[in-house]
This record gives structure tokens, sequence and C-alpha cells, in this order.
């Protein structure tokens, strides 16, 4: 099992030791893990650019959601093991649900939110497996599915409030490189990459030669135009079978 060597704890207290502008002064490597530190390096400064302006709103009274201790999340699994990435669009805007990671929500969070239930809702048409009340995804990440936001961070109540910050160069980077790994023989490193909706399809130039499953995204506003039916876990699982990696165990906990 990989272990971090990164500032932050997952279970970190909700009273933050180190907020946006401490963290804007310390090495990446103490930010993520070392092969991602190592592949965003190009971006360092743009980086260092946004969470800057994360310490500016709070400095101007604004909540940024996740907190500082989650906003890298993504991040803190390594890169060498991720084989499934699934692109989302920002944080959801509502204090106490972002965590950092694509979709999923605090596991104390009730009810979870639409899209995330619909996404249960397809699990369980597609796999048999049971929906949960609790939306921490964490058992998913730690199997290498990368739960990426497009902007990683949001004002709280103002959904889309932290697009065109600057988070977007970072997460083309993070998506070159997930694409870009190769194997010790020099052929690329098995990758399925789930794009739901418009915004997620926007990176697919950023993926040449990689597995795709896309739909509509899983908002109640448009799940039903593709989303439901379309058997992403079991197709996921056969594309990365196809590429000689094991599959995902999709079912989570009852309990996070």
């Amino acid at each position: 099992m990989f272990e971090s060597d990164a500032l932050f704890e997952l279970t970190a207290d909700p009273a933050e030791a180190v907020g946006f502008a401490e963290m804007a002064a310390l090495p990446l490597s103490e930010l993520m893990a070392a092969d991602w530190a190592e592949a965003l390096g190009p971006v360092e400064s743009e980086l260092r650019g946004v969470l800057g302006f994360l310490a500016a709103e709070v400095a101007a009274g604004h909540r940024v959601l996740p907190a500082p201790s989650n906003v890298l999340r993504a991040f803190r699994q390594p890169l060498a093991g991720v084989k499934v990435l699934v692109v989302g669009q920002d944080p959801y805007p509502t204090p106490g649900h972002a965590i950092g990671l694509s979709f999923a929500v605090d596991g104390r969070t009730r009810p979870i939110p639409r899209s995330l239930a619909n996404i249960y809702r397809e699990l369980e048409s597609d796999l048999g497996l049971p929906a949960r009340v609790h939306g921490d995804l964490s058992a998913w990440a730690s199997q290498g599915v990368l739960l990426l936001n497009r902007v990683m961070s949001v004002r709280a109540g103002a959904a889309g409030s932290h697009r065109g910050k600057g988070w977007e160069a970072i997460t083309t980077a993070a998506v070159t490189a997930v694409a870009s790994r190769r194997t010790s023989d020099g052929g690329p490193s098995p990758l399925v990459a789930v794009l739901w909706g418009k915004d997620a399809e926007s990176v697919r130039p950023l993926l040449p030669g990689a597995a795709v499953v896309s739909s509509a995204h899983p908002s109640p506003l448009s799940a039903s135009r593709g989303f439901f039916g379309s058997r992403p876990f079991s197709t996921i699982n056969q594309l990365l079978q196809d590429q000689g990696c094991p599959g995902v165990t999709w079912e989570l906990p009852p309990v996070p």
C-alpha cells in the first residue's frame, strides 16, 4: 500500500493548521505524491498562482471549497498507479460536501448529491451492486481511479466560480501526464478515461490512443439522455482486462 509523505492526512482536522497561503510556499513534494510533484513541475508556477488566488479569496471573506487539506487530494495517490481517469467539472459548492475527489462527498453527507445518486443507480443496474447511503469514493481512489475535477476549487455557494483562475492549465498537465506514461517496454500504460458530459469531453484531445468511455453527464438534467444504460463500470473493467490490467472492485464499503 502506498504510504504518502504528503503534508496532509486524509482525516485532517477541520480546523486547518495550514492554509492556502502557506501551501503556496511549500515544495510540491510536501503537497502530493512524489511522481505527481515531478510531473506537475512544469506548471508549478501556475499552481502556486492558484493557491495564492485561493488565499486571497479567503482573505476577502469568502469560503473556499474543498478545505486546504483536501484541495490537492486527487494527487495523493501515485501517478504511476492510475489506471482509470474520471474527469469531473468542479467541486460541489455546498459546504461540507467537497473532499477533493470528483463526484465524491464526505462520508457523513446526507443526502448524497443527485449526480452521485445517479452514478450509484447505474452501478446497480450495470453490476448489481447496492447503492450506498454515503458518498465517500476513497475505495475507488485507492485502486488507481483518479477522480479529477477539471477545476479543483470553488467559492461556497457559487458553482463554477473558480473557472478561468488557473486550474485548467494544471489539470491539463495532469491529464497529459496520465496519458503519457509508458511501461518498461515502451508501450502505453493501461488506462481508461471516463468522460461524462461536454466539459469532460474537452480533454479528449489530451488522450491520444487511450481507451475512452463517454456518455451524457450523470446530472439529473442529462442522465436520462445517455448516461442511464451506458454500463460504464463493466465496460471499464473489460477495457482494463483487454490491456492486461486487473479491473476495479467497484463495490464500496457500507460504511466509509
